[in-house]
C-alpha cells in the first residue's frame, strides 16, 4: 500500500493557499461548517485577500470544485497503471491505486467535490454543476478503457459510460460509509466496498476470454 498523499504542490499565491485551506477544512468539517473566516485563517491571508480573489464563499466552492478536480485528475493521469497493455490491467490498476490511496481518517481521503454536494446540491446550483463536472471528469477519465476492455472481452449490450459512473458511485459511496463508522475503521472499510468493485470488474471483463 502506499501512503495517502497530498497532489498538490505547496501552495504559493494567496489564492491558492485559501484553495489548500478549503479542501483540509470541507473535508474535516464539511462545506456549511466552514466560513470565510476560518479559511482566511487557515491560509494566513486577510480578508480583503479572500475578498480580491472569490465574490463570495460560493464563488470559492465553485473554484474548489475546478481545484479539487484538475490536481487529482493530473494525479491519476500521470499514474503507472496507464502502461499496462491489457485495458483489463488499465481499470484494475485504477481500481488499486483507488484502494491504496485510503489509509488515515475518513477526512484524510475522502473526496471534496463529493462532500461538497452532498450539502449544496439544492442550496447552490453553481456548486453542484461544479461538483458534478469534477465527479464526471473522473468518470470519463475511465470509459476509454472500461471501453476498450469491454470490446476485447466481447461484452455486448454494456456501457463503458454506465460502468465508469457505477466506478465512481462506488467510490463515493464507500467515502460516505467510512464518514459514517468513522474512527480507526473507516479506510478498512472504505477498502472493503472498493475490494468488491474490483472483483466485479475482474470477473466482468474476464468473463469471455
Amino acid at each position: 500500500m502506499i501512503p495517502n498523499q497530498a497532489f498538490r504542490p505547496l501552495p504559493v499565491s494567496a489564492r491558492d493557499k485559501l484553495l489548500e485551506a478549503g479542501v483540509k477544512l470541507v473535508r474535516e468539517q464539511g462545506y456549511a461548517a466552514t466560513s470565510v473566516d476560518q479559511l482566511c485563517r487557515a491560509a494566513g491571508v486577510t480578508k480583503g485577500a479572500f475578498f480580491h480573489h472569490f465574490a463570495s464563499k460560493e464563488a470559492l466552492g465553485v473554484a474548489l470544485a475546478g481545484y479539487w478536480s484538475s490536481s487529482t485528475g493530473a494525479f491519476f493521469a500521470a499514474a503507472p497503471f496507464h502502461h499496462a497493455a491489457d485495458p483489463v490491467d488499465r481499470v484494475l490498476g485504477y481500481i488499486d491505486l483507488r484502494i491504496a490511496l485510503l489509509a488515515g481518517p475518513a477526512e484524510s481521503f475522502s473526496c471534496v467535490a463529493g462532500t461538497m454536494v452532498q450539502e449544496a446540491f439544492l442550496s447552490s446550483d453553481a456548486i453542484r454543476a461544479a461538483c458534478n463536472d469534477s465527479i464526471t471528469g473522473n468518470s470519463r477519465a475511465l470509459e476509454q478503457d472500461v471501453s476498450a476492455a469491454l470490446a476485447q472481452s466481447h461484452m455486448q449490450g454494456l456501457s463503458a459510460i454506465s460502468l465508469a459512473r457505477h466506478a465512481q458511485a462506488v467510490i463515493q459511496g464507500a467515502f460516505v460509509l467510512a464518514k459514517a463508522v468513522g474512527g480507526e475503521s473507516a479506510a478498512g472499510l472504505a477498502r472493503e466496498q472498493l475490494l468488491h468493485l474490483r472483483r466485479y470488474f475482474d470477473l466482468l471483463l474476464r468473463s469471455e476470454r
